[in-house]
């Protein structure tokens, strides 16, 4: 790291020290070439459920039997007929005691004592009447009449108790009786003798009649008159809805190639016609004449006409059971990716945001579980998954979020089942690029972190928000928002600690502590000072470090952690996963100047780390290790006296040979970089050189990397301090290579431009001119001087560089990080004579 104040003294280390001034433009650009840095992994993969379920195979639910099922079957049987008629708006509360009627004795037979039935013969006809009436309201579904008007139905009623078999040519309708001509016009209010039998349900207060002589008749309400609104709604029912009633029983009879199309049109019509006529939801007192209907066509079994149908039944309100099933079926269509094409062309998704906007958990828990697991079926779509950002999705389910949150403990299980199913929507919703606007805007991440209080205990929860968070903390905007959530570091370890079993929960929170702290000092104080912080680190580290299947796993040297959770039954790969994540966090947690000093001192997570690359192959856990030596190298920049890892530097060093002598350009890179802070002491330098690290090392320059060939200069540079290892530096040709690297490379990357004129300043110049002649030869001087002659005229250096913006930074890390010590290094090469007749513009 440079700076203005800084000297480029003889013999400098390798390790630059940090510096109290304020930083210069060079030294922010060039963060990611300093010695502390942030190691990169992947983001966890999520997995895809192989089949759609409301809970998947992955669901961790103690209680299997009692949760809602995914797969069902529904039939027109299963729905209520008399749907919630319009109310009256009084609910009676249940009588506390069950009324007992005396019943009196007579000579013996209890039976002598109740009323005999009337021998009248019109009071017998009443009597069937109102029998045949509670026989219709309380029967089964299949047993109810049809809207009147409608023909050609080919299926018969069953018959009530004392009453002929209806033909199904003869529908009687709800809210009025068979006509035997014409349209049906309403009349005088008959008596109960004369009257047919009236549907069920109807208790709008209209009474209408047979019209068999012709004339016109009048409803009855009470004071015998009607008003307009009856009037209007009795026109458009007999003129409008009727027909298209009846031709949807009629379709429905039939078996026409085309039917299902043709009674999709008409629900479409019934739906515009209703709409309107402003009879939508509860509001028209035959409603219930309308969901018989459409309840017997859901037999056909076709899940195009069933989104219709439901999408009425919605648009009608349907409640309790009937909203429950209507859910269901929604629910079970879903389930089928090939009828995703049905919701993109049909607003079934609207009236769905509309129950999660409205319906309350203790009342339609069940049916908003259903409705939320479709979401989530459908959010797997990509299409369908824009639709649902368009329709405002993810502020419903903030919404939602918060109701559920406030739930009771009676309705707290099933407010946990539907959170699964509402995480896991936001997780597919988390995907698309455009989310992340709403998500920042309606506080998504902060109510999660609400639900994660709440429902801490909940594997399925907490597994599926830590998807999302793993997802989004990606984006610097997303982690803006979470890391302003307060205590969320201590909610996630405490999380880390109760399910450090739950692998897949585990890795993400791990995943997105890593994210947060990559670029904030603030992140990664506020998480080491979080209580119990380390602890549950280094548990975890030592729970997933064990191989318990393998048989070659050597002694632990010194005792474990305390409080050792047991080893999760996972295999190696998956261990892996979770400590490249670990191992992250404490390489960024490293960089804060408080946090990195203590975790150099910490016994047991140095201790960790050097397990992990005597226990693990390059071959096997090739990223492990990049990220456990990235984490040496930023423990290793404080060189306190009580630094555990400077107290363990031979040992670290003789580790590092397996990376060194690797395959991983990586695991190479990260070694060499540990090489070179660790050889600022004397004992690892001439372990390098007894062991022949050093001709490795001056092998890398030939690599053409930038990376490896600044990693590389750093090591020479530090080996050169040492006389005796200049020699065999020489030998190895590390001076030409040096001074190709400088040829190559340098008008690319004036910071390795100065590092490499470091290094030579150490070997060849350190002694004086004498030192020189035993290094490189007078051919090799020369190309050296001439080089430092052309890159030292600042027109010459930067006239490739024409944004101007690059040309800035460039012409900062040249003042700051080449010019001077090339200056010197110049100096040194030239005769006393010579260097008194050169002239360039940047000597002075």
């Amino acid at each position: 790291m440079a700076s203005m104040e800084r000297k480029h003294d003889v013999c400098s280390p390798f390790v630059p020290r940090r510096s109290s001034v304020r930083k210069t433009s060079a030294e922010i650009v060039s963060e990611a070439r300093q010695s502390l840095r942030v190691p990169s992994t992947q983001r966890p993969f999520t997995p895809r459920d192989g089949h759609r379920q409301l809970f998947g195979n992955s669901s961790v639910r103690a209680d299997r039997d009692n949760r809602p099922p995914s797969t069902f079957s529904l039939h027109a049987q299963n729905f209520d007929a008399p749907d919630s008629r319009p109310g009256s708006g009084t609910r009676l509360s249940p009588l506390d005691h069950k009324p007992k009627f005396p019943v009196p004795h007579e000579a013996g037979d209890p039976c002598k004592a109740f009323p005999k039935p009337p021998t009248d013969p019109l009071e017998v006809k009443r009597g069937l009447a109102v029998a045949r009436a509670r026989l219709l309201r309380t029967g089964s579904l299949t047993t109810l009449p049809p809207v009147e008007g409608h023909t050609d139905v080919k299926e018969r009623l069953n018959p009530s108790p004392g009453q002929k078999q209806l033909s199904a040519k003869r529908l009687p309708g709800r809210d009025h009786t068979e006509g035997r001509s014409g349209p049906h016009k309403p009349g005088p209010r008959r008596t109960a003798s004369e009257s047919r039998i009236m549907q069920p349900g109807d208790d709008s207060g209209v009474r209408p009649t047979d019209n068999r002589a012709g004339q016109r008749t009048e409803p009855w309400n009470g004071n015998n008159a009607t008003s307009p609104e009856e009037d209007a709604e009795s026109l458009v029912w007999n003129n409008m809805i009727a027909p298209l009633l009846q031709q949807l029983e009629s379709v429905a009879a039939g078996s026409s190639e085309g039917s299902v199309d043709r009674l999709c049109d008409l629900c479409d019509a019934l739906y515009g016609t209703l709409a309107e006529a402003n009879m939508l939801g509860r509001c028209c007192k035959r409603r219930s004449g309308i969901l018989r209907t459409l309840f017997r066509l859901i037999d056909l079994n076709s899940a195009q006409l069933n989104l219709h149908i439901a999408k009425l039944c919605l648009a009608l309100c349907v409640s309790g059971k009937n909203l429950l099933n209507i859910c269901k079926l929604i629910f079970q269509i879903s389930r089928s990716e090939s009828n995703d094409i049905f919701f993109q062309n049909n607003s079934i998704i609207d009236s769905f945001l509309g129950i999660l906007s409205n319906e309350d958990v203790s009342t339609s828990g069940e049916a908003l579980l259903y409705c939320v697991g479709t979401l989530k079926f459908l959010s797997g779509n990509s299409a369908i998954l824009r639709l649902l950002l368009d329709k405002n999705c993810i502020g419903v389910a903030q919404k939602l979020i918060q109701r559920l949150c406030t739930a009771d403990d009676t309705n707290f299980t099933i407010a946990g089942h539907i959170l699964v199913q509402l995480t896991a929507t936001l997780r597919n919703l988390a995907d698309h690029p455009d989310s992340r606007p709403l998500f920042i805007s309606f506080s998504i991440l902060p109510e999660l972190c609400v639900v994660l209080r709440h429902h801490h205990k909940d594997q399925d929860i907490c597994t599926n928000i830590s998807r999302i968070y793993s997802k989004l903390s990606s984006y610097s905007e997303c982690r803006l928002a979470l890391a302003q959530t307060p205590d969320c570091y201590q909610l996630f370890l405490e999380l880390l600690s109760k399910h450090h079993q739950k692998q897949d929960l585990v890795v993400r929170l791990l995943f997105t502590l890593g994210n947060l702290t990559a670029k904030s000092d603030e992140a990664r104080q506020q998480l080491f000072q979080c209580e119990g912080c380390m602890g549950t680190l280094l548990q975890l580290y030592d729970s997933y470090q064990r191989r318990d299947d393998s048989p070659h796993t050597p002694t632990r040297k010194g005792p474990p952690p305390p409080n050792r959770p047991p080893a999760p039954p996972v295999c190696v790969q998956e261990h892996d996963d979770v400590l490249v994540k670990l191992v992250r966090v404490l390489a960024n947690m490293c960089i804060h100047p408080a946090v990195g000093p203590a975790l150099a001192t910490n016994t047991a997570c140095i201790q960790l780390l050097m397990e992990t690359l005597e226990l693990r192959s390059v071959q096997e856990s090739e990223e492990l290790l990049v990220n456990v030596a990235a984490t040496i190298n930023n423990m290793s920049f404080y060189q306190e006296d009580s630094s555990v890892l400077r107290l363990s530097r031979l040992t670290i060093a003789k580790l590092m040979l397996k990376l060194v002598l690797s395959s991983s350009m990586d695991a190479m890179l990260e070694a060499t970089r540990v090489y070179g802070n660790l050889s600022q002491s004397k004992d690892v330098r001439d372990f390098i050189m007894q062991n022949k690290v050093h001709q490795f090392v001056v092998t890398l320059l030939d690599s053409k990397s930038t990376e490896m060939c600044f990693s590389a200069c750093g090591v020479l540079t530090n080996l050169a301090l040492d006389p005796p290892n200049r020699v065999s530096l020489s030998l190895e040709g590390a001076a030409v290579k040096l001074v190709d690297c400088l040829k190559d490379l340098g008008p690319g990357d004036w910071q390795l431009a100065g590092q490499v004129c470091q290094a030579l300043w150490n070997m060849i110049g350190s002694g004086g001119g004498g030192g020189s002649e035993k290094l490189m030869d007078t051919q090799e001087k020369e190309s050296l001087l001439e080089i430092l002659i052309t890159y030292l005229d600042e027109e010459e250096a930067l006239k490739w560089i024409e944004n101007e913006d690059l040309r800035d930074y460039h012409r900062a890390c040249w003042e700051l990080e080449f010019q001077p010590v090339a200056q010197k290094l110049m100096k040194t090469l030239q005769p006393s004579d010579r260097a008194a007749s050169q002239h360039t513009k940047t000597w002075s």
